[in-house]
């Protein structure tokens, strides 16, 4: 998509959806492991996210109200989209601007918060996470129990419990790290269709590039 027509598609209003801003149970924080999604996704697809001189790691996929089943999207809202800045400046913990975009149309308008509160309250969430050094460290291809990753982050995270925590999988490659959170962010359990382990035992973890 050209980047006149993509600008052009965010200052239109976010799809109207049936859900309700507000209503909702819980947070879901989702952490991707960025070298693994370039190799599903992002490399075919050429995104800046992939280039090795942003160095990423665990970047913010997003943060998602929740219901303790299912969950809501693309709400009603009157608040404002966010402005071509906004969602510029989350790209240092996102990857990009447009998946910011995309998180606020899905899942933002569904908090009941403005735009700029939305990622101030993602940003928030994301930097209480501690993020496990030692997948910083890995040097080439491994394979490894996605239940080492799980409990990598229990063990950095000492407040957080192994019913709040699931990672996940895709096409055999450890994808994200989904971390249930209060709505003041405190770490809860996780909802039945949230908590489902990936349970492969060889499953590839990509090193940074």
């Amino acid at each position: 998509m050209r980047a006149g027509l993509f600008w052009l598609m965010m200052a239109l209003p976010a799809w109207a959806g049936n859900d309700r801003g507000g209503a909702f149970d819980y947070y879901v924080l989702s952490l991707s492991w960025s070298p693994n999604w370039c190799v599903l996704e992002g490399d075919a697809r050429k995104s800046p996210q992939c280039d090795a001189h942003h160095d990423y790691g665990w970047i913010l996929h997003g943060l998602w109200p929740q219901y303790h089943r299912g969950y809501p999207s693309y709400c009603n809202t009157t608040e404002r989209p966010p402005s071509r800045g906004m969602t510029a400046q989350m790209a240092d913990i996102m990857g990009t601007s447009g998946l910011a975009w995309h998180q606020w149309k899905k899942h933002g308008t569904c908090t009941g918060l403005s735009a700029d509160a939305y990622y101030a309250l993602s940003r928030e969430a994301y930097a209480a996470v501690v993020r496990p050094p030692v997948f910083r460290k890995i040097t080439s291809r491994m394979k490894l129990p996605a239940s080492v990753v799980e409990e990598a982050f229990l063990q950095s995270n000492p407040g957080f419990a192994r019913d709040g925590i699931t990672i996940t999988c895709q096409n055999g490659l450890i994808q994200e790290a989904r971390i249930c959170l209060s709505r003041d962010l405190k770490p809860v359990p996780c909802g039945r269709d949230v908590v489902r382990d990936c349970r492969i035992k060889n499953a590839i973890f990509d090193p940074v590039r």
